[in-house]
């Protein structure tokens, strides 16, 4: 005989609900745990996030906000971040592979794309501001056009470089460069190795424009280090 039959019926039903009443609150109040829990860390990760933009944002306007005569200010790379590429020539490691595939698949197609120039310490960039202004008669205005202050060269990273045509050295460092193969080949080809011309023609910098002269945005940390630059709407 099942124990249950000495329970009235009443009694037994009576039972079944309150189980069923407390089932359903126990259910009811875990899934309102679940849902503010939830709903606590969306709003916690999106205030995360919004801080991380909030951040990021402020840290570009004050880079711009620290600029001079049209450059931005960059810090000098870390010397175990440089690798020799030839002779007097280092670059930023994560450049090296990059390059040489791009002058690989240059001289492929007849073109001698020459390594002119790559990282430099502020203390070389120092003397070449100092000495160039000197030795051209220029103001300081005048030749941050051309070259920039110590500090504040792209060139100080490792990320950035000079481009030349082996078979035209006399438009090294010349706008007469553009009209080299090596350049219409650098134009056509270079985002392929995430290189980027750094002062095109009009660019919001107001730097004089330089067809030698590109950089390299090829991982995170080169992309931060030209965030600022990228988000220039115009220097006033």
């Amino acid at each position: 005989m099942n124990y249950q039959d000495d329970i009235p019926l009443a009694r037994r039903i009576k039972s079944i609900k309150t189980i069923t009443t407390k089932s359903f609150l126990r259910v009811g109040l875990l899934f309102l745990g679940l849902g503010i829990s939830v709903t606590f860390l969306a709003n916690k990760s999106f205030l995360s996030q919004r801080k991380s933009l909030d951040d990021s944002i402020n840290s570009i306007e004050t880079r711009q906000n620290k600029s001079l005569l049209g450059h931005l200010p960059y810090k000098e790379a870390s010397k175990k971040d440089l690798i020799l590429f030839s002779p007097g020539i280092y670059v930023h490691k994560d450049i090296y592979e990059k390059f040489k595939e791009m002058q690989f698949m240059a001289a492929q197609r007849g073109v001698s794309l020459q390594l002119l120039s790559g990282y430099r310490s502020i203390n070389l960039q120092r003397d070449i501001f100092y000495e160039n202004k000197s030795i051209r008669n220029q103001t300081a205005v005048e030749r941050s056009r051309d070259s920039a202050p110590p500090g504040y060269s792209e060139h100080s990273t490792g990320y950035a470089i000079d481009v030349g045509d082996g078979n035209y050295p006399d438009t090294h460092f010349e706008v007469e460069f553009e009209q080299t193969p090596a350049y219409k080949w650098m134009k056509r080809f270079a985002s392929k190795y995430h290189f980027v011309l750094s002062f095109p023609p009009n660019n919001k910098q107001g730097v004089t424009y330089e067809p030698w002269h590109w950089r390299f945005e090829g991982t995170v940390n080169a992309l931060r280090e030209f965030d600022a630059a990228n988000k220039i709407i115009k220097f006033k």
